[in-house]
C-alpha cells in the first residue's frame, strides 16, 4: 500500500494531492503508526543481539535484563513515534 502511494504521489500533482489527503485522516495515522511501530521494535532488538555478538549480555541474567531494556526503549522510542505522527 504504501509502495503504490509512493508511486500514485510520484506520478502527478493531483496523485500527490490525493495521497496527502489520504494520509491525514486518523486511520492512516494509526497504521502507519503500527508499521513504523514494528519496524522501531525490530531495530531496537537488533541493536540488542549486537550487543550480545560483542560478548555482553550472554548470561541468564543479562538476556532478562536486556529484554527488558529493548521493551522500555521500544516504548519509549514508539510513544515518541506517535506524538510525531500526530
Amino acid at each position: 500500500m504504501l509502495l503504490y502511494g509512493l508511486d500514485k504521489s510520484l506520478a502527478s500533482e493531483e496523485g500527490f494531492a490525493q495521497v496527502q489527503e489520504c494520509l491525514t485522516s486518523a486511520l492512516a495515522k494509526f497504521v502507519i503508526w503500527g508499521l513504523l511501530s514494528a519496524l522501531l521494535y525490530h531495530l531496537v532488538a537488533g541493536v540488542r543481539h549486537l550487543i550480545m555478538d560483542m560478548g555482553i549480555g550472554e548470561t541468564l541474567e543479562g538476556g532478562k535484563l536486556g529484554s527488558q531494556i529493548v521493551l522500555v526503549v521500544s516504548a519509549i522510542v514508539i510513544l515518541l513515534l506517535g506524538v510525531w505522527i500526530w
